[in-house]
């Protein structure tokens, strides 16, 4: 990231910028203010900003607003009471802890900083080690006593906002999961987490590895704050009913997955529906440490798919309509779904037939195989070391099959359940 330094002349402004450019010179130093050549002016300025952000956590983790706005530029009366706001959003939320480390400071020009900040929390009994989220602080020197105040807080790289900013979150504890939400009513989320208790067990009987057993739901008010959260434009998510945080290949001590629901979407939903989508979700949350860079969309979408209709009752023309219609028109897929079919921006109908296309193909496996051998082959392609010939491999393993042969199943599979 470029450096904005501010501008001046003669000799004390060319020794003011040297000493910026060696204070901001690195975010090691940030980490470890007393070290390295940039000297006692680094230590004071790093240790000043630390010392800062220190009491603010410490605010939060109090429900202190006062000391938590103390904090903010006097001058920067909206700022402060957005920043009152987001603290009183909070009060319901279980925080185990809320810690800031500066990654990065930036000057702007004589008493003017910018500090680029990773937020840690950790939702109590939900999170094993912290949530994270960037954020960009821009502060300003003032006071008879030189402290630093807050007159900016954004989004930092990674571009997602938080609940709590969007406002007053609701918290429902369900018997495995804890539901979040913004603007939605207590009956509203309490119907979400008894969904979300329903498929806690179900994933658990189908995935036999071990995993948390519990689920952290996020219910934001519309589909634009769904976005926010993510960092994307609302429109890749307006036909999604939710979406799962989970970072492919997280290790078993990651932060817990957060399921995010679409309250439009989701609300357009019957009760079978609502229960598929989270039980599908929640899939991508056990799943979570044996979905890596190797597994294709068509098994990890498939197998989740095939979790949630596992525990319903249910026939292939509601599990797959638009694979069933083109199948009776003919058009039997010539092979499995790639992961660009899954792209969310485009064609309709082609990302639901990749769905349904990618069911159909674990269905197959558990009908033909078994269900065990599913999810050994879910578990052995994960365990290959490069995409390519993952997939392959896994089959010669695991179903002594081979690609041709296995698409060539699949299709007759299609055939003999959609036909």
């Amino acid at each position: 990231m470029s450096r904005r330094r501010g501008r001046g002349g003669g000799r004390r402004a060319a020794g003011a910028l040297l000493a910026w450019a060696l204070l901001l010179s690195g975010c090691a130093a940030c980490d470890d203010p007393g070290r390295g050549s940039d000297g006692p002016v680094l230590g004071a300025v790093a240790r000043s900003v630390r010392a800062l952000l220190d009491r603010r956590a410490a605010a939060v983790t109090a429900h202190d607003a006062d000391a938590y706005v103390a904090f903010v530029d006097p001058r920067a009366v909206g700022l402060r009471a957005a920043q009152r706001r987001e603290l009183d959003n909070l009060a319901d939320v279980p925080l185990d802890s809320w810690t800031y480390r500066v990654t990065e400071l930036t000057g702007r020009g004589a008493g003017h900083l910018t500090a680029h900040v990773r937020l840690s929390y950790r939702i109590k009994g939900y999170d094993r080690a912290p949530a994270t989220a960037d954020r960009v602080l821009d502060l300003r020197r003032g006071g008879a006593d030189g402290r630093w105040y807050l007159t900016a807080d954004r989004p930092g790289g990674d571009g997602g906002g938080l609940l709590w900013q969007q406002g007053r979150v609701r918290v429902v504890r369900g018997t495995h999961s804890l539901v979040l939400g913004v603007g939605r009513t207590g009956h509203q989320l309490r119907a979400i987490a008894r969904t979300a208790d329903r498929a806690v067990p179900a994933v658990s009987d189908a995935w036999p590895e071990r995993w948390p057993g519990r689920v952290l739901v996020l219910v934001p008010h519309t589909v634009e704050d769904m976005a926010g959260l993510l960092g994307a434009p609302a429109a890749d998510y307006r036909g999604m009913a939710a979406v799962t945080t989970a970072r492919p290949g997280g290790p078993d001590g990651a932060p817990a997955d957060r399921v995010i629901v679409n309250p439009q979407a989701y609300g357009t939903l019957g009760a079978f529906g609502q229960r598929v989508v989270l039980t599908h979700e929640i899939t991508h949350v056990a799943t979570r440490a044996r979905t890596t860079g190797a597994t294709p969309a068509w098994l990890s979408e498939g197998f989740a798919d095939r979790v949630a209709y596992r525990a319903e009752h249910y026939t292939a023309a509601q599990a797959a309509p638009a694979l069933t219609a083109a199948v009776r028109r003919g058009e039997v897929p010539d092979a499995l779904p790639s992961d660009e079919d899954f792209g969310f921006a485009g064609d309709e109908a082609r990302l639901a037939k990749a769905y349904e296309g990618g069911l159909l193909a674990c269905e197959l496996i558990a009908d033909t195989w078994g269900e065990r051998k599913l999810s050994a082959f879910y578990r052995a392609v994960a365990g290959q070391r490069e995409r390519d010939g993952a997939v392959e491999r896994a089959l010669r393993e695991v179903l002594s099959s081979t690609p041709a042969e296995f698409t060539a199943r699949w299709r007759e599979h299609l055939r003999a359940r959609l036909g």
